[in-house]
């Protein structure tokens, strides 16, 4: 990103966001920039699989019920992660990406973190973990 680039939104509109250098380009397409969060995984701060941690500023939008994600370790993937891959691109076509996220993206993905949380395993885990690896090679 460039310098100041979250003063102008919290949210990555397309992989061409004027905001995103060209080798920033590259690190986020091969999803390069989530290998520093294996440091807080095992730094203990951090879970392979888990929710994904969110801006302060989308927390704070959520309801009571939703707030029960924040009781379980963040996760570098999840199911979330998987159904919204491309979620940059998603908001690029949306003329209020803003609003595309909070009303739409961010309950459907806090809802596939619920499920996952009300019943957590191992093969769950594998899976995920599975399906993303699939993901960034293709």
């Amino acid at each position: 990103m460039r310098t100041n680039a979250d003063k102008e939104g919290k949210l990555t509109v397309g992989m061409r966001d004027s905001r995103i250098t060209r080798i920033g380009y590259f690190i986020r397409k091969y999803k390069l920039d989530e290998f520093p969060q294996f440091i807080n995984v095992i730094k203990g701060e951090m879970s392979v699989v888990g929710p994904r941690p969110e801006v302060r500023e989308y927390v704070d939008l959520y309801s009571t019920e939703q707030q029960k994600i924040l009781s379980v370790k963040p996760g570098i993937t999840d199911y979330a992660s998987l159904a919204y891959f491309e979620e940059n691109e998603l908001l690029a076509k949306s003329d209020n990406p803003t609003e595309t996220y909070i009303k739409e993206i961010m309950p459907a993905k806090l809802e596939l973190n619920k499920r996952y949380i009300e019943n957590p395993t191992i093969g769950a885990d594998l899976k995920i973990i599975w399906l993303t690896v699939k993901k960034i090679s293709s």
